[in-house]
């Protein structure tokens, strides 16, 4: 299991209205997986092993942003 140090987080400062550690956030792994942090979606059940979360449009574009993609 990757331990949050080992991260890169492509979203958030910190300085925006939450604080560092509990808005929606999107951070690549080393094997250049991502990791998306979000609410929890109920939308419907995903497969065993498997969770769902909802990010705001924002954050994945600032994700894409900082990739220079």
């Amino acid at each position: 299991m990757t331990e949050r140090a080992q991260l890169t987080r492509l979203t958030g400062s910190g300085n925006g209205e939450c604080g560092e550690d509990d808005c929606p956030h999107v951070y690549r792994t080393d094997k250049g997986s991502f990791i998306v942090q979000g609410d929890l979606f109920d939308g419907f059940t995903p497969p065993a092993g498997e969770g769902l979360v909802e990010i705001p449009e924002s954050v994945l574009r600032e994700a894409v942003r900082v990739l220079g993609w």
